[in-house]
């Protein structure tokens, strides 16, 4: 079965899923410099991508498209727009049936929809080692507009129960409540604010988590939740989105913790949200009773890598699994994978991290020489210069993260070069950098040190190892690693060890490579048309700038 799964809106999308394998999976926003969260105006861009990888439009068996909150404009290949019904954000009134498809048809292409929870969820699951293993189970689903949300899905019957939800907090709790305190309280439009939990999870380095406060946040959200749901415990059909703004407005306008500095009070909305995800999950779960010790995290907070850190450590699960495209940049891939739990043939995903566009062919520009330069080469001129380098590579990465295919690799042996890729960027100073280390060293390096190739787990950096590696070590003494093994990526394994080789470090500086704004470079002049660095490396090839 060929299945082709759209996302329309914000962080707009296409993919393609070929007999349980994943062919492709493209966001809008890695696509000729596009903006970030471009939508899907036009569907002509399916029939585009389609044909780069040698498929047209009636060869797929089953369209389907992310739902959301209300139909949505759309131009069917350039004709005049036409309103696309799509399905609900998280579910129907007929039943909690998150799996129910809901068939519709526009001009003369019949479609399928699933709602938005469904998407994340599906792919959490249909990627996921679990479903290989045909292995029940539990999703935790936490997006912007809604509860964090348990399921239970077990393979053998084919079934998606709603466990619950483990607390009564939107997603969007934690940026709305940060914006009463410097340096996010100045106001900030959508779809901009779709950056702030990341920086704000930065910026609580510079603060500590105080008890006054958190005790606060803990009262404020029980009376908030007691005042919107006074007979306890709610039934899953009374918790809508406007319940949980009602409990959001009631706590943004009730907070008011005096003499905590603003650090404080945004580390410990921090602590608070996190300790109160984990409470509620363990007692969901304890609850629920069915034993099973897999978990899937998903949602647009499967970003948070604190969080992730604490529910992994926290000993809920055996194995918690994040997919690298746990916020809508994976809902496209998530609307074809409902389809496939919904499909009699096998429900685990064939995919690889590197399904993304490919590279666009490109000109080089003037001023420009280039070379044939190998993993090694581009490894010594890395310890030998100092300087950062722009590396393109193959396919782009699933997901928000660079994974050394869009990145810009440094060393992170000199104390100034956090700083300098910020610059370079144009991004707040606060803002860490992430490692790239080689898997077989990583426990050596952080704690616990253990496989994370998609920068989803927060690590400690080893005080022996702070001074030796200082870019890439945050305020707070983290790292946000890529571990890279030889099955992972054979190209960023070889460019890591022969660094290694020359400077005794197993790691690089790695950012995503791009404009500030815009998604991963398209091709290789795009890097030096933006020439914050002198040099590019793209598919054996070094770019130099005279």
């Amino acid at each position: 079965m060929i299945i082709c799964g759209v996302k329309l809106t914000h962080d707009g999308g296409v993919a393609l899923i070929d007999d349980g394998r994943l062919v492709f999976s493209v966001e809008m926003e890695k696509l000729a410099n596009n903006p970030r969260h471009k939508r899907v105006d036009d569907l002509q861009i399916v029939v585009e991508l389609l044909d780069e990888y040698g498929y047209r439009l009636e060869d797929v068996d089953r369209l389907v498209i992310d739902g959301w909150r209300k139909t949505h404009k759309v131009k069917p290949w350039g004709e005049q727009e036409v309103q696309v019904e799509l399905a609900p954000y998280r579910r129907g009134l007929l039943d909690d049936n998150l799996l129910r498809p809901y068939a519709s048809r526009m001009l003369d292409l019949d479609y399928t929809s699933y709602p938005h929870y469904a998407g994340h969820v599906a792919s959490a699951y249909c990627s996921s080692p679990f479903a290989r293993s045909m292995e029940a189970s539990y999703i935790l689903c936490w997006d912007g507009a809604m509860f964090p949300f348990l399921y239970h899905y077990d393979p053998a019957t084919g079934v998606m129960d709603s466990v619950g939800a483990v607390h009564h907090m939107l997603g969007d709790t934690y940026h709305t409540l940060a914006q009463h305190f410097p340096p996010f309280d100045a106001p900030t439009a959508w779809p901009h604010t779709l950056a702030l939990p990341g920086k704000i999870m930065a910026y609580i380095a510079y603060g500590n988590r105080d008890e006054k406060a958190v005790d606060a946040l803990r009262t404020l959200y029980r009376e908030a939740d007691r005042q919107v749901f006074p007979d306890g415990r709610p039934a899953d059909n009374r918790l809508t989105e406007a319940a949980g703004r009602r409990i959001l407005r009631l706590m943004d306008e009730g907070l008011d913790v005096p003499g905590v500095s603003p650090e404080d009070m945004l580390a410990s909305v921090h602590a608070f949200l996190g300790e109160t995800l984990v409470e509620g999950l363990r007692t969901t779960i304890e609850a629920d009773g069915r034993g099973t010790r897999n978990l899937c995290l998903i949602g647009g907070c499967a970003l948070n890598i604190k969080w992730n850190r604490d529910v992994r450590a926290a000993g809920i699960a055996d194995h918690v699994w994040i997919p690298p495209f746990p916020n809508d940049a994976g809902s496209a891939l998530g609307a074809a994978c409902c389809e496939l739990l919904n499909s009699d043939g096998p429900r685990h995903l064939e995919w690889s991290t590197y399904a993304g566009p490919a590279l666009t062919a490109s000109e080089s520009l003037p001023g420009w020489r280039r070379r044939p330069c190998t993993p090694a080469e581009l490894a010594a001129r890395l310890h030998e210069s100092g300087d950062p380098v722009v590396v393109l590579q193959g396919r782009a990465e699933l997901g928000p993260r660079a994974l050394g295919h869009r990145s810009i690799l440094a060393p992170a042996v000199a104390m100034d070069m956090k700083q300098r890729l910020n610059e370079i960027k144009g991004r707040e100073g606060y803002r860490p950098v992430a490692p790239i280390c080689r898997e077989e060293r990583a426990p050596e390096v952080f704690a616990p040190g253990t496989p994370d190739p998609y920068m989803l787990f927060d690590h400690e950096v080893r005080p022996e190892w702070r001074e030796k590696v200082p870019a890439v070590c945050h305020l707070d003494g983290t790292a946000r690693v890529q571990t890279v093994g030889p099955e992972d990526d054979a190209f960023v394994n070889e460019v890591l060890e022969a660094y290694e080789r020359l400077s005794g470090i197993p790691l690089l500086c790695n950012t995503s490579a791009n404009l500030n704004g815009s998604g991963f470079f398209p091709d290789v002049r795009s890097a030096m048309e933006w020439g914050g660095v002198p040099a590019v490396w793209s598919d054996g090839v070094l770019y130099e700038r005279d």
